[in-house]
Order: C-alpha cells, then structure tokens, then sequence
C-alpha cells in the first residue's frame, strides 16, 4: 500500500513538473547581463547548420545592407539594429537608422523604429544603427544614430500610445511607440563621430550609456571636451542623474564601447570604457569615481601603439576583463589585454594588474570566460583562449579573416564568426578542438547570441533563428 502511495505521488509530481514551462534562457541585452559575459546558460544548440539547404534554419530575416546592432532577445522578441535597405514599411525610404522587432517563435516582423540620418562625418551613411538594446520589462533602452538614448514601450503601437512622449511621426501599429528620448547632441552637447553605438545597461531604476562623443571630422580636435562621455539617466523619466567627461579632450578618436556592472569592494560598480583609452570605475549609484586603468604602455603614442577600448569589459569572479584596439580601418596593431582588480582605489595600472596578456592583436571584441578560461578573438582573425588566473596562453585559432564580433561560449562550445561569413564552432577547454566551420553567405560583424534552445546569428544583411530541427 505504501509503495502504491509513494509511486502515484511521484507520478503525480511528475505531471506537475511536466507542466512548469521551462527556465527562461532569454538575452535581454548586449552580453546578457550587467555583468557582459558573452557566456549562455541555452542548451540543445545545434553545432552544425546550412543556410542554403534550410538545415537546422528555424527562420530568417532580411535587415538593411549593413547590419551592426546585434540582437537581444526578451519576452518572446528579437531585436536588431540595421539600415533600411529592405523597408517595412514602404512610405519610409531612403537611408535611416532602423531598429527592428521581430517574433521570436517565428521571425515575423512586429514593429520598426526609424531615425533621420545626420551628416555623414557624424553618421556614417548606410550603417544604421549600431547599439544593441537592453529590456527591462516592457521597455527598451538603446541608442539611435542621432545619439539619442530612447526609450520604447516593447509592444509598440499595437497597443496604443504609453506617452508621455507624443511626438511620434509614425504611429501605425507596426511602428515604435517613444516613452521618452535623451537627445545626446542636442541636450547635452555631445558630437558623435562617425557613429552612435554604445549598448546600454539597465540596474535597478538607472541606464548607463557611453554618449560617443568624439573627435572632429578631421580628427583634429575634440569639439566638445566638457560633454559627459558617459551617463546615468533615470529609466522611468530619462532624466540625467550623474554624468562624467574624464577623457575630456584627451579622446582619440571615437567612443563606440559599452559600460558593464558588477559588486566589487563591497560597491556596485559601473565601468566605462574611456575613449582615451582607460578604462573607469564608479560608484553606480552615486557616479564617485573609483579607480582609473590605462590599457596602453607608458611610452605609447596615438595612433601609432597608442590603442582606445572599443570592446566591453566584462565582470568574472570579482575580476574586470578587457582589451584594446582602434577602429578596424586603422589595421591590426599590437594589442593588450588585461584582467583588472576594481577593488583597488585611484590610479590602479600597476596596483590593480592581476595579468597582462600580450599576444593579442588590436581588437574590438569582447571576452567569454567560462570555467576559467577566457575567450577572446583580434582583429587579425585569430581566437585565443587564456588561462583567467594566470594569463597564460592555452591555444590559439585563426580563422584567416578579420573578426569584429565577439565569441559565444555555450554549452561547452566557442562560437566566432568572421569577415568571410563562416561561424566556428570550438571545444570550449583548454585544448583546442574545431566541431564545426558554417557558411553564413555573407559578412559576419555580428556576435552570435544563444537564448532559449536557439542560436540567432546576424550576417550582414540577414538574421537567422539557428535550432536543431528533428527530421521527419
């Protein structure tokens, strides 16, 4: 009788667990998570794909001509940032920055945001827009070409309009619906160079944002050396609540990078990624500077040694990951990366070393460290593993093209894709193992995104959903 009891009630517990959906695995912002970790908790990824015959291709996409913003996926949508080479809505032409919402079980387009271009030396023409978005519930935060931070209700106008912003141009049921928008330029002074791309990062009721201010379209001078580089704005009114401008007029060129968060000396710290090439820390809350790190030599020269972040550090057991680079354009200099203690107080470049990683090109790509080993891949095409105690160099692997994007570690595999349209798959350990090499058909700048059972993976021009198909 007992054992009649004992197996209906695990019979019965077994119908109550089959019935609680499974654990999201969504990647509601640039890296997942405050901490920007390119590692993914999804699984049942499939290694191997073929764009062409449709093997293991949930669906696709087309974006603009050239795709930058890579996706994010929250709540049942993906969105993307791309120009406006394959409009939606055919009564807005011509080039515009354009953020796109799409549904995430089966990739039909829900709503677009659209931005006027600028002038070219500050919005390069055809790029679109470069940030990728963050979720919060039912709002997004990114920045548009124009330097704008905007906030969207996530549902778009299909449900009306949230206001308080009203001043929306397109307002039909496949168009953004505004909250409020931060115009960088306008408000606080801000010039862009080139472009707009900064990623935000949503804690607690604050957005954190690089603002890109840059250079002169000469690269001459900085025209506005007094505008924030960097900011704290309140999420529910988009108010500024701190602000910092460090770099000051020692910015190099542009500022493309993204802040990351994470708890260290027993502060929530908000680092940002000057365009001088250091790197800050901040009391998040409060904006109190912390600690300063240069990435470059005592003896480097811009912009011949001299190198800026464009990559986003990453917070990994208590320790800050990063490394330097310049503009693809400028070729593929001498690199470096370090592993940083943020712990440590005022200017830490020896203090708050714990290794310096030297045999890495320049790079604009950002780390995966998982299991204690750090993924990071260069310019040059080549994907490093390192040892994140040590520093040590475990392997390496060339891709033989240009990398712009940033590993993925999911499920015991390294996914990097590459300028030639191929995506790599690799044993995620110590010893250097390729699965599998994919076509994609075009130019990869994307960084592959894993979330709920799916890869989604950003060509040039495409936005493929990537899952293991059962074949019948």
């Amino acid at each position: 009788m007992r054992f009649y009891k004992k197996k209906r009630v695990l019979v019965s517990l077994g119908l109550l667990l089959a019935s609680i959906p499974a654990v999201c695995q969504d990647w509601p912002m640039w890296g997942g998570t405050i901490r920007r970790n390119m590692v993914s908790a999804a699984r049942g990824l499939p290694s191997k794909w073929d764009v062409d015959s449709g093997e293991n291709i949930k669906w696709k996409a087309d974006l603009g001509f050239t795709s930058y913003g890579n996706p994010v996926v929250a709540d049942g949508k993906v969105y993307v940032g791309t120009s406006n080479d394959s409009p939606r809505n055919p009564g807005i032409t011509g080039d515009k920055g354009v953020l796109m919402c799409f549904r995430e079980s089966d990739g039909a387009f829900l709503w677009q945001a659209v931005s006027e271009k600028l002038a070219p030396h500050l919005d390069w023409p055809e790029q679109g827009v470069c940030s990728s978005p963050a979720v919060d519930g039912n709002r997004l935060y990114y920045v548009s070409n124009r330097a704008e931070l905007v906030c969207l209700d996530t549902a778009g106008f299909a449900d009306g309009n949230s206001g308080p912003f009203t001043d929306e141009e397109h307002t039909g049921t496949t168009d953004a619906d505004i909250v409020w928008k931060l115009d960088m330029m306008k408000e606080l002074g801000v010039v862009q160079h080139n472009m707009a791309n900064s990623s935000p990062a949503v804690w607690e009721n604050l957005v954190f944002v690089v603002t890109s201010n840059g250079r002169d379209e000469y690269g001459e001078t900085v025209p506005s050396p007094d505008a924030p580089s960097f900011l704290a704005v309140d999420k529910v009114t988009g108010k500024v609540a701190w602000q910092d401008n460090s770099p000051g007029d020692g910015i190099l060129h542009g500022q493309w990078a993204s802040p990351a968060l994470g708890e260290a000396g027993g502060i929530m710290q908000a680092f940002f990624p000057g365009g001088d090439g250091w790197l800050y820390g901040f009391n998040a809350r409060t904006g109190e500077k912390l600690w300063s790190f240069d990435l470059n030599p005592k003896d480097a020269v811009w912009p011949k040694n001299r190198n800026s972040i464009i990559a986003t550090p990453v917070f990994y057991d208590g320790k800050v990951f990063l490394a330097s680079g310049q503009d693809p354009e400028n070729g593929s200099g001498a690199g470096h990366m370090y592993c940083i203690d943020p712990a440590k107080r005022g200017d830490i470049t020896e203090s708050g070393r714990v290794w310096h990683f030297e045999k890495i090109l320049r790079t604009v790509s950002t780390a995966a460290v998982s299991d204690d080993a750090v993924f990071i891949s260069d310019l040059a095409g080549f994907l490093h593993c390192v040892d994140a105690e040590t520093g040590k160099l475990h392997w390496t692997y060339d891709t033989f093209a240009a990398i712009w994007g940033s590993p993925l570690v999911a499920e015991g595999k390294v996914y990097i894709g590459d300028e030639d349209g191929d995506v790599a798959v690799l044993e995620a350990g110590r010893k250097m193992k390729l699965i599998a090499e994919n076509t994609m058909g075009s130019t990869v700048y994307s960084t592959p995104v894993a979330a709920n059972g799916a890869l989604y993976i950003m060509s040039r021009n495409a936005l493929y959903a990537i899952a293991t198909v059962k074949q019948e």
